[in-house]
């Protein structure tokens, strides 16, 4: 039984016709994006790959294809050198992608480790637009390139480019030693422009993973144009490293002693060098996956230093090895008083696959925490994206975190 075929142009297709539409296709460039006629809101997205030579599978990985086969496999268009992929998806999203040949019966796909799982995948060839995780020479990562989506009315994202008139603040570089951890990391400290370590104690953002001020995220200016425009108070920000995956998979998670890193060891020596609040209503933790949810625990665990927390995709399904129920932190937050925080939560709606163990997706994740925090009487934003587990999500919407919950802190 033949696949049916949702793209109106696919359905239209004379296999003796491929050449022309491979041309419109490399003139265009792909996913092929049409129009649905019911709803102007939503659109067909095609992805396409043209195969050369004879080839078993082509697996898109990430977007609304998600990660897993069979629900990522493109489909072969008889007679034809055309495999083709299509989703009806809001025309709001904004995604990255890449894309793999044989995958699926591949040593590769039985992998455990990341690298060695997306070692061949491959970006778009037919996509020119891309997004670049640049190397870094200090932990030994390659450059990472992924093809992008920005469809016409995915939200706008003012705030990533630096502006000529601007004043820029200043980023250093440093490396701190952990004796609760045993090791080493790089700090990034941001200070706004015209800092002064006479003024007023500055507002404070302590960011994990704070090595995506490399290339992801364009942290300083995003800080700088927010700063620039009036949207949020000239602030000290805090970029804690991750090091490795390995590391990051270990501390981040509801740790204890990054936790105690943080408030024993790492805020006091930034304090000792810059003015910055000891108020926790005027002190913000923030990360991303994992770093969202060490975040909440950070809050939890210690509202007397941080009161504002903002997670993006938090990992809230995450339970330790000797806990066979998911969401732990959700179930703290259930059972223990109100702590003096807020929260600022965001998910992509496209993070609706399955987690580790067969756990709840991150959007019902993240719903769920939300409803436990509204049943506890916290004071949370909550939204929902049109995207995935992705930086160029997060380094958009970020800006949107910022300027929400610090809107009290401006002058009226």
């Amino acid at each position: 039984m033949a696949d049916e075929i949702d793209s109106p142009r696919l359905r239209k297709l004379d296999p003796a016709g491929t050449e022309e539409f491979w041309a419109e296709i490399t003139e265009q460039g792909a996913p092929l994006v049409e129009p649905v006629l019911d709803d102007d809101h939503e659109v067909w997205l095609t992805f396409l790959y043209r195969s050369s030579e004879p080839v078993t599978d082509v697996s898109v990985f990430g977007g609304p294809a998600g990660w897993r086969a069979p629900g990522n496999q493109m489909h072969h268009l008889d007679g034809t050198d055309v495999w083709y992929l299509t989703y009806r998806v809001r025309a709001d999203l904004r995604c990255t992608y890449r894309l793999a040949v044989d995958d699926v019966d591949s040593a590769a796909a039985k992998a455990e480790d990341w690298e060695e799982r997306t070692a061949n995948w491959f970006t778009d060839p037919l996509n020119p637009a891309t997004f670049v995780y640049p190397e870094d020479e200090f932990l030994g990562n390659a450059e990472t390139v992924v093809s992008l989506i920005e469809l016409p009315a995915a939200p706008a994202q003012p705030w990533l480019a630096p502006r000529p008139d601007a004043n820029p603040g200043e980023l250093v570089q440093h490396l701190h030693r952990s004796e609760i951890l045993d090791n080493q990391r790089r700090i990034w400290i941001y200070t706004p422009p015209g800092y002064r370590p006479d003024d007023e104690p500055y507002p404070l953002l302590v960011l994990f993973d704070g090595d995506v001020v490399r290339g992801p995220m364009p942290f300083p200016t995003i800080l700088d144009n927010l700063i620039d425009d009036g949207r949020i108070p000239p602030m000290v920000a805090v970029l804690v490293d991750s090091l490795s995956q390995e590391v990051r998979n270990r501390e981040l998670p509801c740790g204890r002693p990054f936790l105690e890193y943080q408030t024993d060891e790492l805020l006091p020596w930034v304090r000792e060098q810059y003015r910055i609040t000891t108020d926790p209503a005027r002190t913000i933790v923030a990360g991303q996956s994992h770093g969202g949810q060490a975040a909440a625990f950070a809050a939890l665990n210690r509202p007397d230093i941080f009161g504002t927390v903002i997670s993006q995709s938090g990992s809230f399904w995450w339970s330790p090895d000797d806990d066979h129920e998911h969401e732990w932190l959700t179930r703290q937050y259930a059972e223990a008083e109100r702590r003096p925080v807020r929260l600022y939560l965001e998910v992509g709606l496209q993070e609706r696959g399955p987690t580790d163990n067969d756990g709840p997706s991150m959007v019902v994740a993240n719903r769920h925490f939300r409803t436990i925090l509204h049943s506890k009487g916290y004071d949370v934003t909550y939204t929902e994206y049109n995207g995935g587990h992705d930086y160029v999500c997060w380094r958009g919407s970020l800006a949107d975190a910022l300027i929400t919950v610090t809107a009290d802190q401006l002058p009226a």
